[in-house]
């Protein structure tokens, strides 16, 4: 099969790079520099995310597109970056949806991501498809206008999925080495409380989750994409500091976090907000997850290709 991943080069992207590939299917991802990439197994095409061009070919008789562009969100929300993040996410969504609707055999599946963070700030409960309340704020506006942008192209014979994803626990990068670099460093105290929830996803389970759609004609809509058991951030930091030992653990409070994120141009919404997300749909439908607790999936993490105890193996 097929399989189309546009602006797949980030660390979902380099997941299914991976995944896909070992499992003998064709992979093609579009990428604004395909000359920068190197994958065996993997094609790169180049687009720019926002107008048709030679790329569009590649979405004939695909078996699915993945929609994965999106500027990242570890930066600070000046006006400039807001407009960045927000129309690297819809415009290229739209880009997509116009390409794959000009498709004469159009892929039967496409898959776009959002993200968990679409939910609002939750101690008191957990959020799922059903019952999860909206957030409020910019970052939940920018989820809303992605998935609007999504659905906002309904095409005959095309399932469309739109992944809510939490913080993905990785070797390819996202912000799992930076919580891993700040415990090293000695700040791997509670951030703020500590209170505040964080929902996340092993690496494995990702890859078996979007193969997992492709199997799963049921699997359509909203869809959580969270590991069952989400865990206060201090219960997080615990577990990293069990396993990483430094030789320091300071608190950050919410005041000292403020001026740290000023000073690496980023927000403290990435650590502050509580993201307490369940995979409610994925479960009901049958999915089963390999890594559902935060220490069996830091274990693994940690062990993979031999990493000595305390150091996360290099990144690919």
């Amino acid at each position: 099969m097929k399989i189309v991943l546009a602006g797949g080069t980030g660390t979902i992207g380099r997941i299914l790079q991976a995944h896909l590939a070992a499992c003998g299917q064709e992979v093609v991802v579009l990428t604004r520099d395909p000359a920068a990439q190197r994958n065996a197994g993997v094609r790169f095409v180049h687009w720019n995310g926002r107008t048709p061009g030679p790329w569009c070919r590649e979405l004939e008789g695909a078996a699915a597109v993945v929609g994965l562009a999106g500027r990242s969100v570890d930066c600070r929300y000046t006006a400039k970056n807001r407009a960045a993040i927000r129309s690297s996410r819809v415009n290229t969504t739209h880009a997509l949806g116009r390409a794959i609707a000009a498709c004469t055999v159009p892929p039967p599946l496409w898959i776009n991501l959002s993200t968990a963070t679409i939910y609002r700030h939750a101690e008191d409960r957990a959020m799922n498809e059903h019952t999860g309340e909206i957030g409020s704020g910019f970052s939940v506006s920018v989820a809303q206008a992605w998935e609007e942008a999504l659905f906002a192209h309904r095409i005959p014979g095309v399932r469309q999925v739109a992944v809510r994803c939490a913080m993905v626990l990785s070797r390819y990068g996202g912000a799992f080495p930076r919580f891993a670099q700040l415990v090293r460093c000695g700040l791997g105290g509670c951030h703020g409380s500590g209170r505040q929830y964080v929902s996340w996803v092993h690496e494995a389970d990702v890859a078996r989750f979007f193969h997992w759609l492709l199997d799963t004609p049921r699997a359509e809509g909203i869809i959580n994409l969270a590991a069952p058991h989400p865990v206060p951030e201090q219960v997080l930091l615990k577990a990293l500091r069990d396993r990483i030992r430094p030789l320091i653990t300071l608190p950050t409070p919410a005041w000292l976090l403020a001026i740290g994120a000023f000073l690496l141009r980023t927000e403290t919404e990435l650590v502050l907000k509580s993201r307490r997300v369940v995979p409610t749909r994925a479960l009901e439908l049958g999915f089963r997850f390999e890594h559902p607790m935060i220490e069996g999936a830091l274990d693994a993490l940690f062990a993979k290709e031999g990493a000595p105890t305390g150091h996360l193996p290099e990144f690919p």
